[in-house]
């Protein structure tokens, strides 16, 4: 049913779901609500900040009227919470992960790939921002929260999360394989566990409190603490200041 038209202008940094459209006049049913038309048309509710119309500002369960004009805001950054944000990432994020890990930041990862079902699941029973390139993924009304991770690449990924939610960091606090604890270890207590000669060659290790995985400053630490270095750098402690 058709019961008249309304002008959508998006943020330039929502156009890349909708840029062949953008221009368009939106057909309108005068029942569905305004969240419903924006995700129609490819934006996923996680990106929208403030939405208005005719200038005034609305919630996304208005239902638009003939010849409204409706400005969609992109997410104002950073996004700041009362508790630590934790996330979950999908199957195809994981290198992002580990980075996030090696942050210091609460960052849960499946591995086999447990399905969208589960995954909107464990964000919503965990309370974990779910971050993805998957649009469909997101449009599922059941997960606590969540983000669309803009590009390709991991070094922008990190700095795409890092810039929208500000985590606190802490480098070299987490597992990168399994998000568990890390610890100070002996090195007599992981002797056991570490190649020919690691032991004498190295003298600071760290052990995962959960999966027992032991770290040390190998030959990848420096490329490691590239990127720890220029997190630091950019995403500064706010409490610092």
């Amino acid at each position: 049913m058709h019961t008249g038209e309304i002008t959508v202008a998006f943020a330039p940094e929502l156009r890349v779901f909708v840029a062949q459209r953008a221009a368009d006049p939106i057909r309108i049913d005068g029942v569905s609500t305004l969240g419903h038309v924006v995700e129609s048309l490819g934006v996923p509710l996680t990106e929208v900040g403030e939405l208005t119309v005719d200038g005034r500002p609305v919630r996304p369960s208005h239902v638009p009227a003939d010849r409204e004009t409706v400005a969609v805001a992109a997410v104002t950054r950073p996004v700041l919470s009362a508790q630590p944000v934790r996330f979950l990432l999908d199957i195809h994020l994981g290198t992002l992960t580990r980075r996030l890990r090696l942050l210091g930041i609460d960052a849960a990862y499946e591995n086999p790939d447990i399905g969208d079902a589960a995954l909107a699941a464990r964000s919503a029973a965990e309370h974990r921002v779910l971050l993805s390139r998957d649009r469909g993924l997101l449009r599922r009304r059941e997960i606590y929260s969540g983000a669309y991770v803009y590009s390709h690449k991991p070094a922008e990924q990190l700095d795409d999360v890092l810039s929208r939610f500000a985590p606190p960091l802490d480098p070299w606090t987490r597992c990168t394989s399994c998000n568990g604890t890390l610890h100070p270890a002996d090195p007599e207590s992981v002797r056991a566990q570490l190649p020919d000669n690691t032991g004498r060659t190295y003298d600071t290790f760290a052990r995962c409190a959960d999966c027992g995985q032991t770290y040390w400053k190998g030959a990848h630490h420096a490329r490691l603490d590239a990127i720890v270095a220029a997190a630091l750098a950019k995403y500064p402690d706010p409490l610092a200041r």
